[in-house]
């Protein structure tokens, strides 16, 4: 099996985290597999963009609570920014409204801290590769348990939203936000894998979204 790298090479990654030893804990965990490069570490948000502009990475494995400037204003600065890189939001806690809020403004999925090294390598390669690492299942479970005002109002939105796509794209888009890989979209549509994947991306080009997360959280949102 080939490992997924960043553009032809090692997988470059930025790890932000205001605790010192914990950067030093993930620098030791990923820099040891060999194929994932660790360019630079940030105690601070407010770091993070020249960063990303010097270093280039594939992934940034961000902090979502930090003084001055925390991981969730960094990764809404980030994901507006032309060609960003993926982001993965570090946390303590299964269900929290910043990380939700994180997800809405285009991170990969979340991490929590005591992530077994061997799961944190694993999620770190397939967000590389352009995979969620966000079940629909925790999904789910993250929009029950957070409480999350304006509900209406997206559902609204989201509804006008999934409405510009057609009635294929709708149903790649549905069975998106249940989680489902291009190859389950494609034999339950009767659709080749490419075909789905250009699905994917009309999707995304069309509802300006950044990844398959967004889509999922549309999905919900709009209560399909």
């Amino acid at each position: 099996m080939t490992i997924p790298t960043g553009e032809g090479g090692p997988i470059r990654v930025l790890i932000v985290d205001d605790d010192a030893m914990v950067r030093a804990g993930l620098s030791m965990i990923l820099g040891g597999t060999g194929d994932i490069e660790i360019v630079a570490e940030a105690g601070d948000g407010a770091e993070v963009p020249p960063l990303v502009t010097r270093h280039r990475p594939d992934v940034v494995l961000m902090d979502i609570r930090m003084p001055g400037i925390d991981g969730l204003t960094a990764t809404e600065t980030l994901r507006r920014t032309a060609a960003p890189p993926e982001v993965v939001v570090l946390t303590t806690f299964h269900a929290d409204a910043q990380v939700l809020r994180a997800l809405r403004a285009g991170a990969a999925g979340f991490l929590l801290k005591d992530i077994a090294p061997g799961d944190l390598v694993q999620a770190i390669r397939r967000v590389a590769a352009g995979e969620p690492i966000l079940s629909p299942v925790v999904t789910r479970q993250l929009i029950a348990h957070v409480s999350d005002g304006g509900a209406g109002e997206r559902t609204e939105r989201a509804r006008k939203l999934l409405g510009r796509l057609s009635e294929r794209e709708r149903e790649v888009a549905t069975a998106v936000g249940q989680g489902k890989s291009n190859a389950e979209i494609g034999r339950e549509l009767y659709m080749s894998v490419p075909t789905v994947k250009a699905h994917v991306s009309r999707i995304l080009t069309k509802l300006h979204l950044n990844n398959r997360v967004q889509v999922a959280l549309l999905v919900y949102d709009a209560g399909s």
